[in-house]
């Protein structure tokens, strides 16, 4: 794994690591420590970094996909993308509200965290600030999550 990251400090490998779609911090946690960062450092800069591109998703995400469904190249892409993240995640969503977001960003399992969540909340409709803080906080607990996986895992592997 080291030698993956050779070109860049840890610091900034765990950043990027964490604002990439589907592995976000779910994988970024565990390649900070790889790389020798302690558990809380790995966990603060992937949490960072998964959250760095929400703002940006919630408020782009619906006049980019607009753009794009005009586009011959694009359209049945963002059709099929928006058709299988409002019959998978909206009713989760739908159902519970703030709540449901919160759980669903928070379950460390593929296919679901903040990209997910944020596409989720902004197919929706759901407004700015609840989606954020909903994202913030399932976040949170996924941080949470991977890193007590991820030290239980290393202790198990090292002892």
């Amino acid at each position: 794994m080291k030698e993956l990251f050779s070109f860049l400090p840890a610091e900034l490998a765990v950043l990027f690591t964490a604002v990439l779609p589907v592995i976000e911090l779910r994988g970024a946690i565990p390649v900070g420590m790889s790389l020798g960062l302690s558990p809380l450092y790995a966990t603060a800069l992937s949490f960072i970094g998964s959250m760095f591109p929400v703002p940006f998703i919630l408020l782009a995400i619906n006049p980019i996909f607009d753009y794009l469904k005009t586009t011959k190249l694009f359209s049945g892409l963002v059709e099929r993308l928006t058709h299988r993240s409002l019959t998978k995640n909206a009713a989760k969503v739908q159902k519970y509200g703030a709540w449901g977001l919160i759980l669903f960003v928070a379950i460390p399992l593929p296919g679901t965290g903040v990209w997910s969540g944020c596409l989720a909340a902004a197919l929706l409709g759901i407004r700015f600030k609840r989606a954020f803080f909903s994202v913030l906080l399932g976040n949170f607990i996924a941080a949470i999550a991977v890193v007590t996986l991820s030290n239980g895992v290393g202790l198990l592997i090292r002892g």
